[in-house]
């Protein structure tokens, strides 16, 4: 199993947990694994079967757009979501 961080935003959609565990060996299967046990979370995180451009995930402290994107290997290592931030003056 491997832990998701659930950013504030998306919480609701998953029962206002800030973390919840999904089993995958990639990125792609445990984000495939989480959206199908909270469906409200396919259409906040993926676009056309890829990940939405305004989304970011992070493994070991990496952007995995710059490893091997959804099909970066997990190895134990927590998945953080992290929505993209617009704004400013």
């Amino acid at each position: 199993m491997t832990a998701v961080r659930i950013p504030p935003t998306l919480r609701a959609e998953v029962g206002g947990e800030r973390q919840v565990e999904a089993e995958g060996d990639d990125v792609r299967g445990v984000l495939e694994d989480l959206t199908a046990r909270f469906p409200a979370l396919a259409s906040q995180l993926f676009d056309d079967g890829e990940l939405a451009p305004f989304v970011n995930v992070y493994l070991g402290g990496e952007d995995v757009r710059t490893l091997d994107g959804l099909d970066t290997a997990v190895n134990g290592q927590a998945i953080i979501l992290l929505p993209a931030m617009a704004g400013g003056s």
